[in-house]
């Protein structure tokens, strides 16, 4: 007993733990973006602790996705996009990375929004934040190395605690709490269905498989070091719903406790002031920087591996820029031009991220199709292939999802008074 208990906490495999960690800790992390904390913030505003029971499915089906995608990673040694080439064709792939190019691109627009929402807080106007951060991204994903921008990501990656204490400094009644975090409560209204689809949507993102997947591939991580894998992509799952958690919480108790509802994390940060002290609100906005900048530049970063290994280009911020022209090309453009239309007066940005929704939500059950497919296929992924069990869980979630994208779809497409 003593023998195993010893093994395990072996210093070669600790030191072997932190060299894996990482993708899936970052991955998981970005999934807290400005449209995530958003979208947290409008559940608790408007219902309470009511919508706490969904963290846990969710986070259970985020921790399935994303072990599915990490063990192709180092089984097959590919991304994701080059293996739908190479297994269903280049014109289905060619649609696929079309819809994604144009999602992605709605979400840089969120990420900036929440970069210039959180400067304004501060006092800081957009027009010198936005360019002092894209041009600090863009130096660091263009000239830094893998494990230099892996390791800025994951000292980002920390900053999340900010929503921890936030949630904390609000004072919640942490019985009534924890009973609703495991008693589901259902509302049978469409508004309330379409936040968990909301819910599931920015937590589980057609983007993040493909990075993840593409920079475990980058990373070089072996069959060998698959548990460790498991370990970085569970860990980070779980830490991504423990923020969701407070930030639901903290506005749980402020807001919708004196019911002030809000339809932007820019409103929550700046409602917390009078309610839960200006330590704690100054930390939510802190955050939402933190989220807007770390996600600003995952999200060129994935739309250009993704692009690229779909399209059989020379990948990875390893490479210089002559060896990935296109990959380097792709990271500037988004980052330039989604910028650049924050920088606009007057844009239509809330009807420019529905439009992006709606194609992620008609994207994401498709790329899990395809994942499905791949991660099952005995010839691709030998004795790492889906077991039975594992087939049967992940195709319920999945059909769950088209369910509730096909649902989302509607709402947008349709007045919820008619639906």
């Amino acid at each position: 007993m003593f023998e195993r208990i010893k093994n395990y906490f072996d210093k070669t495999q600790f030191v072997l733990l932190l060299s894996v960690i990482g993708p899936g800790i970052i991955t998981a992390a970005v999934d807290n973006d400005p449209g995530g904390i958003t979208t947290y913030s409008v559940a608790g505003s408007h219902y309470g602790f009511m919508l706490l029971w969904t963290i846990i499915p969710i986070i259970i089906a985020l921790v399935l996705i994303q072990e599915m995608a990490a063990r192709m990673g180092i089984v097959a040694g590919k991304g994701l996009a080059d293996m739908i080439r190479e297994n269903f064709g280049l014109r289905a792939t060619f649609y696929i990375m079309l819809i994604l190019i144009i999602v992605n691109f709605g979400n840089v627009l969120s990420e900036f929004a929440g970069i210039a929402a959180a400067g304004e807080i501060f006092g800081i106007t957009k027009y010198i934040v936005i360019p002092i951060c894209a041009i600090g991204i863009w130096l660091l994903v263009v000239y830094g190395s893998y494990k230099i921008i892996e390791r800025v990501f994951l000292v980002a990656s920390l900053v999340y605690v900010a929503y921890i204490i936030s949630g904390i400094m609000a004072h919640p009644p942490w019985m009534t709490v924890l009973v609703q975090l495991v008693s589901p409560h259902v509302v049978w209204k469409v508004d309330y269905f379409v936040i968990i689809m909301g819910l599931i949507g920015t937590t589980i993102a057609p983007w993040m498989m493909f990075y993840l997947q593409s920079s475990i591939v980058e990373k070089g991580s072996k069959i060998s070091e698959l548990k460790y894998s498991k370990i970085d992509v569970i860990s980070g799952s779980i830490v991504t719903g423990i923020v969701a958690f407070f930030i639901i919480v903290a506005c749980a108790v402020t807001l919708y406790a004196n019911h002030i509802p809000v339809n932007t994390a820019e409103d929550a940060a700046k409602a917390l002031l009078p309610l839960a002290g200006a330590y704690a609100a100054m930390l939510f906005a802190f955050g939402l920087f933190n989220a807007g900048v770390f996600s600003a530049a995952i999200l060129p970063l994935s739309t250009a591996y993704s692009v690229c290994e779909g399209l059989g280009w020379e990948s990875g911020v390893n490479k210089a820029f002559k060896e990935a022209p296109q990959f380097y090309f792709l990271i500037t453009f988004f980052i330039a031009v989604g910028a650049g239309v924050i920088l606009i007066p007057n844009m239509p940005l809330i009807k420019i991220m529905l439009v992006s929704q709606v194609l992620n939500g008609i994207l994401l059950p498709i790329i899990l199709v395809y994942m499905l497919k791949l991660s099952s296929n005995k010839k691709l992924m030998g004795e790492h292939a889906n077991s039975a069990l594992f087939n049967v869980v992940t195709w319920a979630i999945c059909i769950i999802i088209m369910l509730l994208s096909i649902f989302l779809t509607l709402s947008y497409i349709i007045p919820t008074s008619q639906l």
